[in-house]
């Protein structure tokens, strides 16, 4: 099962997750997590939704949960903890509603995120997994088993350098521990040929599971899952599921899975002719659905350009022209579905992302101004309204709103990363030396191999 992100997400349960967002942001905590529960519950590789409650339980929580109140939780959440332990084989998506029951009230419980974060890995859900261990280990950074299936997470979900540290640091508390040594070598090398464009992965055929699942039950996995990784199968499923359409000609659900599978296809034409027909069904009042036609026809874009002659004479002159359609296509298409959908605040966001490749800085600004109100969306448009002001050189402005965004990201992840860094260039632009690298050290301290955090923190300590 892949995590899908919001705008993977049926258009009800991303009503219910939108409610959410608001309610969270008018500190209205268990409405919020009352709606992100019944939303996972239907969507559990909702990542982004998981997030969010995530972020809302520990809201609920204060920052500091006391001894008293943890002990009373696990205890008072025994029965739970033991029937999701039950449930980790044959039902993981089960134990993972049960260990949320939990962390709704007690988002500390290293228990509940041991028993989520197992069943997540189940269920193929390694960020899922990832995000329950991240905080189970920062509770506990001396816990070898936690450190060891942090590491695995991580390998899963593509993170190999983290998982590499990890597992570096754990050899070095455990230097006779072979298990160690030999998974930390099998990182080495994947991260080696990941790197280097080698193995399954440079065509999309394989996948950091290798690592730690045995393969022909990956790709059972992979078919039972319909992660569609050949031609030959994606033609087999477009003709089941056209057999299935001709009884069902209404069945929308299943018109979307044929255009998905064409889209694979690279049959973006016959993909679009799909979405179009939900489209005329539906009376043009599903933004899940636009969203995914106008995807379909970035990447028709993107097809094209790869397959230009790079010793064509024109070459140049073809190039550039797709360029500018595409440029030009996704221009307008976003500013059509603001204009058509004004309250809807995550268009208002990918507008604002549209503007801000284009260079439209001014106009990027204002669009991410009016997206931080969403409260899904607050972090991501803070994170881009500093790129804006920097792009301004308003260096004091972009500091003072990467770390508003930093004070409220709780999860210290690849988008908090993020933002430390670019508020430690920022602060160095501004002459802040000393400033900035205690930014860039944060980092270093957690993941070594971030963009160029290593030389900046080495070069520092060197010139002392």
């Amino acid at each position: 099962m892949p995590e899908k992100s919001v705008n993977e997400i049926p258009r009800a349960e991303r009503e219910f997750y939108e409610k959410g967002a608001s309610a969270m942001q008018r500190q209205n905590l268990d409405y919020a997590i009352a709606l992100f529960n019944q939303v996972l519950q239907k969507e559990p590789a909702f990542y982004e939704c998981r997030e969010a409650l995530r972020a809302t339980q520990f809201k609920k929580a204060g920052t500091g949960t006391s001894f008293f109140r943890r002990v009373l939780g696990s205890t008072g959440n025994s029965p739970l903890l033991a029937k999701g332990q039950l449930l980790l084989r044959n039902n993981p998506l089960e134990a993972i509603n049960l260990a949320e029951q939990i962390l709704n009230s007690d988002p500390n419980n290293a228990q509940a995120h041991k028993v989520l974060a197992e069943a997540a890995l189940a269920a193929d859900l390694p960020r899922t997994a990832v995000l329950s261990l991240e905080i189970a280990f920062k509770n506990s950074p001396k816990d070898k088993e936690i450190a060891l299936r942090l590491g695995e997470g991580l390998a899963l979900a593509g993170q190999i350098a983290r998982a590499e540290a990890i597992y570096t640091e754990l050899l070095r508390a455990n230097p006779n521990d072979s298990s160690i040594a030999k998974a930390l070598k099998n990182f080495s090398a994947k991260r080696t040929m990941s790197e280097g464009g080698y193995g399954a992965l440079a065509d999309g055929k394989g996948s950091y599971r290798d690592i730690l699942k045995d393969k022909s039950e990956a790709v059972s996995l992979e078919q039972e899952g319909r992660h569609v990784k050949s031609e030959d199968v994606a033609t087999r499923l477009i003709e089941e599921y056209e057999e299935r359409l001709a009884a069902e000609p209404d069945n929308l659900k299943v018109k979307r899975t044929i255009a998905e599978l064409y889209v694979q296809k690279k049959d973006f034409d016959r993909a679009l002719s799909y979405y179009d027909q939900m489209i005329a069904t539906e009376g043009g009042t599903d933004p899940s659905l636009e969203r995914a036609i106008i995807e379909t026809t970035l990447k028709r874009f993107d097809h094209a350009f790869a397959q230009l002659d790079p010793t064509d004479p024109q070459h140049a002159e073809k190039a550039a022209r797709l360029t500018e359609e595409r440029a030009v296509f996704q221009l307008a298409e976003a500013q059509r579905r603001a204009e058509k959908y004004p309250n809807d605040l995550q268009i208002c966001f990918e507008l604002g992302q549209v503007y801000f490749e284009a260079g439209r800085i001014s106009q990027a600004i204002q669009e991410f101004q009016r997206a931080q109100k969403n409260q899904h969306r607050r972090i991501a448009a803070l994170n881009y309204l500093g790129q804006c002001f920097a792009r301004r050189d308003m260096h004091d402005m972009a500091a003072r709103t990467f770390q508003n965004a930093i004070k409220e990201k709780v999860l210290f992840d690849d988008e908090k990363k993020e933002l430390i860094y670019f508020l430690g260039s920022v602060l160095e632009k501004m002459g802040k030396k000393d400033e900035a690298i205690e930014q860039f050290k944060q980092i270093y301290e957690v993941d070594i191999g971030y963009r160029d955090v290593a030389g900046k923190v080495d070069a520092y300590y060197l010139g002392k």
